[in-house]
């Protein structure tokens, strides 16, 4: 028997976007092809007639030939939820490069609603506000929220010049109304998939962790909170800038300098700078804090990357972040130095670490495969490491916690942003440089104390440690993995 999900209930929306979702599914997966297609109709088919209305006009005033990646595209600004996951495959080097093009127009969007929308939102949460003038044009939007920029002069107060972000009208009930489709389609997609005969995909709770999270997006004062964290982490650093909250915040409206400057991906000088730049202070800075807890920017598309004049990196949007503890970071580091010790039972204790295990036998085979990798020439460092996580959540050896699952997100984004600036950027040397950085070094800290620790046990049990790596290599020879013994180097 075949499950089922409600159609789409709009007449002529199915001929219209079906085919171009498939038509954009890579080969790699055509597998999934009937899974997305029928999961958009079925998400559609919830969505109120209202909204089914809006889409479909959307749809038919695009030219009858319009690309199928120009039509997914005007779908996504019509999701909030469907828009930001855009945002997040835009930079996904697997998918089809006119696809991803397409895509990235979603990280940048210019302003479509009239300022007298907005500006009666802005004046109900400020007032009338002596010497503030508002422009009368939105400098951009997002997907849940409109940029608008503001100046004051004279009074008191010294000189500035800022932006107001100021959720759409409505953006709360539609992304509600999405987020609750979601999560019901959990059940649905894992049901469904077993049908199809894909592989064992951990949907439902993905899905519902990520759920809450996205919620972030809609909550001003979060944001706030985010930004004055932010700036108290990276006020030392003279390459780095965010954008500092003013005094105008309420619980629904942000207000925050002026930061302007180029979109990362289009600046024309720097970009190895600016590649190292990020991986610094989006990944090193945040991952080595001795803190118990640290937070990660879980956003970092392009259009929340900017260049100033002067060549620094803005950091804009901290609407959404991932907050890792201590001992999910010394996890992370144990799951590289297991490799390469090819020490089969720490890395799969340290993996274990990271989460709930939920089957012994896929940890198991995921850490012989690993480990495997490692042997046959795979240097255990950043890619390797994400897709390590990948398939510990795909084979559901692991159920990760939800700031992981987005920690996951991120990292896989901004590794697709740093390739386009510097495809020789590595992350891991990075990431080593900053642990012992001269200026920031503190013995009490959590990266000398991990390397202190952990190396130092390496480093004693050289001899196993040998061993293990020669017999793997047998095991592989054996098995007809490796046409030769390599020596270990």
């Amino acid at each position: 028997m075949t499950t089922s999900f409600p159609p789409a209930a709009a007449a002529g929306l199915a001929p219209l976007l079906m085919p171009a979702v498939a038509e954009l599914v890579p080969p790699a997966w055509a597998g999934y092809r009937p899974l997305i297609v029928e999961a958009l109709d079925g998400f559609l088919g919830r969505l109120s007639g209202a909204r089914l209305d809006a889409i479909v006009a959307a749809q038919l005033e695009l030219p009858e030939d319009a690309t199928a990646a120009a039509r997914v595209v005007a779908l996504a600004r019509a999701c909030p939820s469907l828009h930001k996951l855009g945002q997040v495959l835009a930079r996904d080097r697997r998918l089809d490069a006119q696809l991803r093009v397409r895509l990235q127009t979603l990280e940048s969007l210019p302003p479509e609603t009239p300022a007298e929308v907005w500006l009666p939102l802005i004046r109900a949460e400020i007032g009338t506000v002596p010497h503030l003038e508002i422009a009368p044009q939105a400098l951009a939007e997002a997907s849940v929220a409109i940029v608008v920029p503001f100046a004051r002069h004279g009074g008191i107060a010294p000189d500035a010049r800022g932006v107001f972000k100021v959720l759409k009208p409505g953006i709360e009930a539609q992304l509600a109304e999405e987020l609750a489709i979601w999560a019901e389609l959990g059940d649905w997609l894992e049901a469904r998939s077993a049908e199809l005969g894909l592989p064992e995909l951990p949907y439902r709770e993905t899905l519902s962790g990520v759920q809450g999270l996205l919620l972030n997006e809609i909550r001003p004062e979060t944001e706030q909170a985010h930004l004055a964290a932010a700036c108290r982490r990276h006020a030392e650093d003279p390459n780095v800038l965010i954008p500092q909250p003013l005094e105008y915040c309420t619980p629904r409206l942000t207000a925050m300098t002026r930061i302007d400057g180029d979109k990362i991906t289009e600046a024309t000088g720097h970009r190895p700078r600016l590649a190292r730049a990020l991986y610094a202070a989006l990944l090193a800075q945040p991952f080595w804090q001795p803190q118990a807890q640290t937070m990660f920017h879980a956003d970092p598309h392009a259009g929340n990357l900017r260049v100033t004049a002067d060549g620094r990196l803005a950091i804009l949007d901290w609407s959404l972040v991932a907050v890792l503890d201590r001992e999910a970071r010394i996890a992370l580091v144990r799951v590289v130095l297991a490799a390469l010790a090819q020490d089969g039972a720490l890395f799969a204790r340290a993996l274990a670490a990271l989460g709930r295990p939920v089957r012994e036998d896929a940890l198991r085979a995921l850490s012989a495969a690993a480990l495997a990798e490692v042997r046959t020439g795979r240097l255990p460092g950043f890619d390797w490491l994400l897709s390590v996580l990948d398939r510990a959540a795909t084979t559901r050896a692991l159920e990760f916690p939800e700031s992981l699952v987005l920690l996951r997100k991120a990292l896989f984004t901004l590794a697709g942003v740093v390739a386009e600036l510097d495809a020789d950027c590595g992350a891991v040397p990075l990431l080593l440089k900053h642990a012992f950085d001269a200026r920031s070094f503190d013995p009490r800290g959590f990266g000398p104390h991990v390397f202190a620790g952990d190396l130092g046990t390496l480093w004693l049990s050289g001899l196993p440690i040998a061993a293990r790596w020669w017999a793997g290599y047998w095991q592989d020879w054996s098995g007809g993995r490796l046409p030769f013994l390599p020596v270990p180097g």
